[in-house]
């Protein structure tokens, strides 16, 4: 079974996102925790804490298809020290806000070197910081996302999240969301059939789809290999809808969240339902 959403709002309260989830019809969401464009947020309040975990449960939601994601400032793998140690911090409050709410998981972006340090230096250095936050919490998945590749970032290729994967200690605790456009952009040709049936064999023989935890699924605006992150509605980018339909056709993105972050939230739920009909 597909379990399909979005990456909701939770502005005026973390629960509202999952009245939001609910009206575009969906049995997935994703969601930010905290103020994604400040270091630092006040703590999630006990009752705030006990609405969002009793809501969830009264209105069908399973945690493990819920996908929070960490903010856009933190970089793991960051070479400059001040930098560094926010992130660490911002990373190690996240992980404990999921855990507070009874989620399983935390999506995040590896990070990026910068031009500063070697791409090896900056794939352990994410490891280590991955490292430190599950030795300070317990029950939440480290989910590392794929990216376009665009600067510095790292992450776009397989084999970055495998060196990732080698030096995290606790491989139970350690995940891959596939973000599609991303994939795309990153040079992996899911358009064709033979694109995509190589993408998902690279993935499985580099890193092993056991890792694989969520999707983003997103079209993209721009070609394979541009390594431009631009997410594009359904069926409207360099994807197609071939694409869609052999995803929503392959078994091996069951039971799993299945997230949306397409550029108009008004066409979700005429997204979701297009998905279903596939």
């Amino acid at each position: 079974m597909k379990y399909i959403g979005a990456h909701v709002s939770a502005s005026g309260g973390i629960s509202n996102a999952i009245l939001n989830a609910e009206a575009i019809g969906a049995n997935a969401f994703a969601l930010f925790t905290r103020n994604q464009r400040s270091w630092v947020s006040k703590p999630l309040a006990q009752d705030e804490i006990h609405t969002f975990r009793t809501l969830l449960s009264d209105r069908g939601f399973e945690p493990r298809y819920v996908l929070p994601h960490d903010s856009y400032l933190i970089n793991l793998g960051s070479p400059d020290g001040d930098t560094l140690a926010k992130s660490r911090a911002a990373f190690l409050d996240e992980m404990r806000r999921a855990q507070q709410l009874g989620l399983t998981m935390l999506n995040f972006h590896p990070g990026s070197h910068l031009n500063k340090i070697s791409e090896e230096e900056c794939l352990d250095q994410i490891a280590r910081e991955i490292n430190g936050a599950l030795a300070e919490t317990e029950g939440v998945t480290a989910v590392i996302e794929n990216t376009a590749g665009q600067g510095s970032n790292l992450g776009w290729r397989f084999e970055h999240i495998r060196r990732i994967i080698d030096g995290v200690d606790d491989k139970s605790r350690v995940g891959v969301c596939i973000d599609t456009c991303h994939t795309l952009a990153a040079g992996y040709d899911l358009s064709t059939e033979m694109g995509y049936q190589f993408c998902f064999e690279d993935f499985e023989n580099i890193i092993g789809m056991d890792y694989l935890r969520a999707i983003h699924l997103n079209d993209s605006k721009k070609a394979s290999g541009s390594h431009v992150d631009r997410h594009e509605t359904l069926g409207n980018g360099f994807l197609g809808r071939d694409f869609f339909v052999r995803f929503m056709h392959d078994p091996r993105f069951d039971n799993m969240p299945i997230i949306l972050e397409t550029p108009d939230p008004t066409l979700w739920k005429q997204e979701i339902e297009w998905l279903r009909s596939l």
